[in-house]
């Protein structure tokens, strides 16, 4: 699974892969051989790396953590690939129109639309098949469809157009 993550405000890309009951890690591309315990349920882990084992102190959710490494606090903010998917479409809300893009790679399944329908805000747009999983996406404000990029069946890498929508004509 791959994360999205910003630790005091620097971003990062996390991916992590459980293999024959070993975590896999690579942050940034870069893999790194490490292990960790659990050492109570209360956010106290211990992390082993290069032969040396690190103490941490984590609180949070899944969302935002606070970790306390060595008296040094870190803020930490995690998005998996389809919250950052949603909040992507949140931002294009904003923009009222634009084009509507993947951050995962996957299938497209279905296409709900035909070009030139009027659209509101959170209407199905297409289906998307990531990570063994069917995701509806979803318009990210009203607008009219403009283009069609893809088509069903197709697979399509991260950053891909999906859809172009106009903002919607005024009153």
């Amino acid at each position: 699974m791959k994360y999205f993550v910003k630790v005091n405000g620097r971003d990062h890309e996390v991916s992590l892969v459980e293999r024959l009951g070993r975590l896999e890690v690579e942050v940034d591309g870069q893999a790194l051989d490490l292990s960790y315990e659990e050492v109570d349920d209360l956010g106290q882990v211990v992390l082993n790396r290069g032969g040396k084992s690190y103490g941490l102190s984590i609180e949070g959710d899944e969302a935002r953590v606070a970790v306390t490494l060595a008296g040094h606090f870190y803020d930490v903010e995690i998005e998996d690939e389809r919250e950052k998917a949603a909040h992507a479409a949140e931002s294009a809300a904003s923009k009222g129109g634009g084009t509507l893009a993947s951050v995962m790679p996957g299938v497209v399944v279905e296409i709900l639309v035909e070009r030139g329908a009027v659209v509101t805000k959170g209407q199905p747009l297409l289906v998307l098949s990531a990570m063994k999983m069917q995701n509806e996406i979803g318009a990210p404000s009203d607008g009219i469809v403009r283009e069609i990029h893809d088509v069903p069946g197709q697979a399509i890498g991260a950053a891909t157009k999906l859809l172009t929508l106009a903002a919607p004509a005024g009153p």
